[in-house]
């Protein structure tokens, strides 16, 4: 049987409290139970589980294309109470659109031999669909759930799914 992991992206204030920065609009907060009971079964089964958490620098380049967010040490930056990280899971600090560039998240996933991920998170057309693309790059079986990943542009959030099923060969279901 193969090895899973939960990949669990920005569910930070900045994203998915309604005075967060870039707020993923209501969409956002409608899909913290549902990760939730995710990350409880993914708990219950002792699976793998990363929090992916964007932690920017104030001064940060990525702030000439969006508005100051996520600043490590500020409350943007703080995971969504309800679905705050254990003792034993990992927490990947990330100051770019990929989970993967500048992180350990590559070593991680070898070390923990994880073969299926599951993506859940804001914002789908950013940094789910570029972190996706990392993983089916690297070799991994991804799924997507839908109900469980926001944007604040339902447009891109659509057009995310669409390119990461028939792009990336994702299940996006």
């Amino acid at each position: 049987m193969s090895k899973s992991a939960l990949i669990i992206i920005d569910m930070l204030n900045d994203f998915v409290h309604e005075k967060g920065t870039l707020y993923c609009g209501k969409a956002s907060e409608d899909i913290i139970p549902l990760i939730r009971s995710r990350l409880q079964a993914f708990r219950e089964r002792k699976d793998t589980i990363i929090h992916i958490q964007d932690s920017h620098d104030v001064d940060d380049r990525e702030f000439e294309r969006y508005a100051s967010h996520a600043v490590a040490g500020t409350w943007g930056n703080e995971f969504t109470d309800s679905l705050k990280p254990e003792a034993d899971e990992y927490v990947v600090p990330k100051k770019t659109l990929s989970s993967f560039l500048g992180t350990g998240l590559a070593h991680i996933l070898e070390e923990e031999a994880v073969e299926d991920v599951e993506v859940v998170g804001v914002c789908t057309s950013i940094c789910v669909m570029d972190t996706i693309g990392g993983l089916v790059n690297r070799g991994y079986s991804v799924s997507v759930p839908v109900n469980e990943v926001a944007d604040f542009d339902e447009e891109a959030h659509a057009f995310a799914l669409k390119r990461m099923k028939l792009v990336y060969g994702a299940d996006v279901s």
